[in-house]
């Protein structure tokens, strides 16, 4: 069975993006891949410092946090696939989400290439604004 992780970049929990990816989530529910959804959430997120203390700790990143290690830990037990989620904020993803990739694609780099990946954007416009 294949596994896809899909992280959700919103600082909210249970917002757009995570009703979109949950819809994702479904769709390849329905064809017997399973999923696993990580939320950033409001937590601040440690960019990289390109240290290259991860090549050396077997691949794992010098910053000690939660969030990355479940990232860690779902790529390093096997998906097959990584859809990532975020709201545009002026123009761009959320920046939370972009410091968590950049550790993640440059510590688990070899474990991710050429599997496939996906991209959900979300963009909601208030009224009057």
């Amino acid at each position: 069975m294949a596994k896809v992780l899909l992280i959700n970049g919103s600082p909210r929990e249970n917002g757009n993006t995570f009703i979109a990816l949950s819809e994702v989530a479904k769709t390849l529910n329905e064809e017997g891949v399973d999923t696993e959804i990580i939320s950033i959430g409001k937590q601040a997120v440690q960019g990289c410092i390109a240290c290259g203390m991860c090549g050396r700790n077997g691949a794992r990143c010098t910053f000690r946090d939660d969030l990355y290690y479940k990232v860690w830990r779902a790529v390093k037990d096997g998906i097959d696939g990584l859809v990532i989620g975020s709201p545009v904020y002026y123009g761009g993803p959320n920046g939370s989400l972009c410091a968590l990739l950049d550790r993640v694609f440059y510590s688990l780099g070899n474990e991710l290439m050429f599997k496939p990946g996906a991209s959900v954007v979300v963009y909601y416009q208030e009224a009057g604004r």
